[in-house]
């Protein structure tokens, strides 16, 4: 029987916020500053719209299909509850109203949402964009976060993700890489951030609401989200240390830049481990990601020669890898009861595995195919050419983030 807990409560409330931030500023400022400056209005934008659109989504009936039950098939959920009926103020999840539940999921879902963006900045038609994520959220998002939280069949095969490696970085990394493969390369691709600023003010905000999003996510205040709080924060700084070192090595000067992408390569790494990992493992999964982040972008992006704009897939989908693969090596079963390939489970590496590439190729394959629908239907999901080399901030909204008055 489910028991009403204040401080639970009061904790993932708070956890709830610091999500919220994450989204909204956060992101927004992120991918704001490292655009350019034509384009930093509509960067904005794009994270700001999709993040409305999935919440609207979910509380219709999002929640209702990820979380529902039975389950169908292991994919979806019993549709239910649309509008949250049926749902008390007074009804618990766990130790929690299940209407905190339900804001603390969608801030989730409205985040991965958000996070896509990045591969697209400068070149998408706002319509095919809309359209894209509305569409994307029921059929990819909905079904993922079913597959692995809700009780479909990658959780009941018994793969661990406490805040989201498969379902909210993998998912949006490789889907910003299906959108920019349909979209094709920029105009201008060159990687000078209008106001580097900016960045660092969303990186920082993105450190901190990360607390809540990887501490929040054991719904309860205790010394698992202690943990998972001091796990994620060691291997943000493991991160940036650790890409400093990459750019003075390769460069020979330390970049601001480099310092802040390792940051969020290090919590991207550790978010699907913050719940089961202790300091070693999360140390080593903090230094690794940088470096399978840096390569990705350094060197396969080059090599393939798409145009992943803000490297979504680089950071989020690529570390995102690295920590799903990670959980499964060092989960340690004194933190959560799981037990890693170091523990004595190999099995637990190979259900990792599993989980990466179903969800990579489930991921990939609907978003690459809903993108190359939309741009038929839509007579193209790209920007007229003369728009994207003048900017998207006037051509498309009519605005500019700066007075030259």
């Amino acid at each position: 029987m489910d028991i009403f807990s204040a401080g639970d409560t009061a904790w993932v409330l708070v956890c709830t916020i610091l999500v919220l931030m994450m989204s909204i500023p956060a992101v927004a400022f992120f991918y704001g500053g490292l655009s350019k400056r034509k384009n930093v209005l509509n960067t904005m934008f794009l994270t700001f719209i999709a993040f409305s659109i999935v919440s609207i989504i979910w509380v219709i009936f999002g929640y209702s299909v990820a979380f529902g039950e039975p389950s169908i098939w292991g994919f979806i959920g019993q549709p239910a509850n649309f509008f949250l009926q049926g749902i008390g103020i007074n009804d618990l999840t766990g130790s929690i109203p299940t209407l905190l539940f339900v804001v603390f999921q969608l801030a989730f879902a409205g985040l991965t949402a958000a996070l896509v963006s990045g591969g697209i900045v400068g070149r998408m038609k706002t319509k095919a964009w809309v359209i894209f994520i509305a569409i994307w959220a029921c059929i990819v998002y909905l079904p993922i976060a079913h597959w692995v939280w809700g009780g479909g069949w990658l959780m009941n095969l018994g793969a661990l993700d406490f805040a989201g490696g498969t379902v909210v970085h993998i998912n949006s990394g490789i889907t910003a890489l299906a959108v920019a493969l349909v979209l094709g390369k920029r105009k201008d691709i060159s990687l000078i951030p209008h106001n580097l600023g900016y960045g660092v003010l969303g990186a920082g905000l993105l450190w901190v609401g990360w607390m809540g999003f990887n501490g929040g996510s054991g719904l309860g205040a205790n010394g698992l989200a202690a943990n998972a709080i001091l796990v994620s924060n060691i291997a943000a700084a493991a991160g940036l240390i650790v890409w400093t070192i990459i750019d003075t090595i390769t460069i020979g000067k330390p970049t601001v830049l480099g310092a802040i992408s390792g940051g969020v390569a290090g919590l991207v790494g550790i978010t699907p481990a913050a719940g089961f990992v202790d300091i070693p493992g999360a140390l080593v999964i903090g230094a690794v990601a940088p470096i399978v982040s840096y390569l990705a972008i350094y060197y396969l992006k080059p090599k393939l020669g798409y145009d992943d704009a803000l490297d979504v897939f680089g950071i989020h989908g690529m570390a995102g890898i690295w920590g799903a693969i990670a959980t499964g090596i060092f989960a340690n079963p004194i933190i959560n009861e799981a037990s890693g390939l170091l523990y004595g489970n190999p099995g637990q590496l190979w259900i990792q595995i599993v989980s990466v590439i179903a969800t990579l190729v489930y991921s990939f394959v609907i978003s690459y195919v809903l993108a190359k629908v939309l741009d038929k239907a839509l007579n193209g999901i790209r920007v007229k050419e003369s728009d994207e080399v003048t900017g998207l901030d006037t051509n498309l909204h009519e605005e500019s983030a700066y007075n030259f008055n």
